[in-house]
């Protein structure tokens, strides 16, 4: 067999994983092969080599991976994708470290990821440098809610939502005991996500 290139089969893996949190089942060959632009017949020829090398398991119709094992009914799996800076907005690339299995009995039904909290401008409202924050993925928040969110310049940061009448504009309000952080009023707020809990170590 003609050697397949390891990209591709990392491709293949990441999409079927992602295609069953999506979809709570695996993706056909056909869906396979449209999205990563090769023949069906190639697609099917790459799966067995993956179930072969012990990447994935494949019966010829079903696929199953580290990520869709781990998946259960009572459990979502959330995307675990750095640390979130709680103070002047900064560029965080945004790589999944891992998948965190939680359970849906406390945590309830959702899309979420989880970050790393670093800085101290939110330790008023409980989040504190090291926090485990899970994020439910959202574009849209309610006021008074704590959000992840982008500046016009791709900035990230962790702020609650407000609105300044006075001004007529939304703005990121810093809760903290280090009088060095300030509210932030970017000309855009692009909302990434709503903080649902903190994890604390003890």
């Amino acid at each position: 067999m003609r050697s397949k290139s390891r990209a591709k089969m990392d491709e293949i893996a990441e999409f079927a994983n992602q295609y069953y949190l999506a979809h709570g089942h695996s993706p056909s060959t056909t869906a396979i092969a449209a999205h990563v632009g090769m023949a069906r017949g190639t697609a099917y020829k790459y799966l067995a080599e993956m179930n072969r090398l012990g990447l994935i398991r494949y019966d010829g119709e079903t696929i199953s991976t580290a990520v869709t094992q781990k998946h259960n009914p009572d459990f979502c799996l959330a995307e675990r994708v750095g640390s979130i800076r709680c103070g002047s907005p900064e560029e965080e690339a945004a790589n999944v470290d891992e998948y965190v299995t939680l359970p849906v009995s406390v945590f309830g039904k959702g899309e979420f990821y989880l970050l790393r909290a670093k800085g101290d401008s939110m330790n008023l409202a409980g989040v504190d440098e090291g926090d485990l924050l899970v994020v439910e993925k959202a574009e849209t928040a309610a006021l008074h809610e704590i959000v992840v969110a982008l500046d016009e310049n791709g900035g990230n940061t962790l702020k609650r939502l407000e609105y300044d009448a006075s001004r007529g504009r939304y703005f990121l309000q810093a809760e903290s005991s280090n009088p060095e952080n300030r509210n932030l009023y970017p000309a855009e707020i692009s909302i990434q996500g709503v903080t649902k809990y903190v994890i604390k170590q003890v």
